[in-house]
């Protein structure tokens, strides 16, 4: 029988020594680091096969997740639910709303000018006409016929001097619309400068060799006579006769009995009281009949009547 073992007790203010741990034996109170652990083939293994069924779990998750239209709390955003909708910026918005306005507004003004442009209730229905001397109202109005029921915004000046073109007479016009029906052509005719004598006929011509009448009684015309014409003196002596004559004015004019060119520097007038007037060429025309209008206005001389008014050099005039 063994001596009896007694127990030892330890003092109050000393610690008992603990026993020596056995070397190679991990605490399990403390986790050895990774690194610290020997490599061991079958543990790593079945750890990376571990940690790979979590990953791929965790990739069916939100695989499914995303299927359903639920995003993964990994991908904030992915899915509608989680879309924030900003407020439209005030600029932007106003700006839609200006072109919205602006586009209602010019199809609206589109459809009155449609209706305008296109409407029966503003055809022709009459024409007045003023202006005319050489030709009649009635004349105008019998060209003009074909624009009756014709929208008065469809009518333009270039298509009532071509309907007017006939009447030689007519040198140009203007229109002007009253509504609902009215239409208004004011004519401007040619100015006669002259009667040219062919044969037995005289015809009243203007300023560039238009014939606008033949006149029954050539005797009452306060215009100069031509004698020839175009085809008899030339062209060119024609229309620098004719081009002397458009430049004076109406009372000078009518004072005037023939005019003749033996060349285009050569114009001659003669006038009714038996006077001639040389003229020269067709330069400074307007210089010429200014300065005969005043010399025509001088009081004559009894005892020294003129007999010929030179103006062929209007700065320097000569009366004889």
């Amino acid at each position: 029988m063994g001596s009896p073992r007694r127990p030892t007790y330890a003092s109050p203010g000393r610690r008992q020594p603990s026993a020596p741990a056995e070397p190679g034996v991990i605490s399990a109170s403390k986790r050895a680091p990774e690194a610290d652990t020997p490599h061991v083939p079958g543990r790593n293994k079945a750890k990376d096969a571990g940690r790979k069924k979590v990953t791929d779990a965790g990739r069916r998750q939100s695989a499914d997740k995303a299927a359903a239209g639920k995003p993964s709390a990994g991908k904030a955003g992915a899915g509608t639910d989680n879309v924030l909708a900003f407020p439209e910026p005030p600029g932007k918005r106003l700006k839609r709303n200006i072109l919205m306005t602006l586009g209602a507004a010019l199809a609206l003004v589109c459809a009155l000018l449609a209706a305008a442009i296109f409407s029966p209730a503003l055809a022709v229905g009459t024409v007045s006409v003023s202006g005319t001397r050489l030709v009649t109202t009635e004349q105008v109005q019998a060209a003009l016929e074909p624009l009756k029921g014709k929208p008065l915004p469809q009518i333009s000046d270039e298509e009532v001097s071509r309907l007017l073109a006939p009447l030689v007479q007519i040198k140009s016009v203007s229109t002007q619309a009253r509504p609902p029906s009215g239409l208004a052509v004011q004519v401007l005719e040619r100015v006669p400068v002259a009667l040219v004598k062919q044969g037995e006929q005289y015809q009243l011509v203007d300023v560039d060799g238009v014939v606008l009448a033949s006149p029954a009684d050539p005797a009452a015309v306060a215009l100069p006579v031509i004698d020839g014409g175009a085809g008899t003196i030339g062209k060119d002596l024609f229309q620098a006769t004719a081009a002397v004559l458009g430049a004076l004015p109406l009372d000078v004019l009518s004072k005037l009995s023939n005019a003749s060119a033996q060349s285009v520097d050569a114009v001659e007038l003669k006038l009714v009281d038996g006077q001639t007037i040389i003229w020269g060429n067709a330069g400074e025309k307007e210089l010429k009949a200014k300065v005969l209008e005043a010399l025509l206005k001088v009081p004559a001389d009894p005892k020294n009547p003129v007999r010929v008014y030179d103006v062929s050099a209007p700065r320097h005039p000569v009366t004889r």
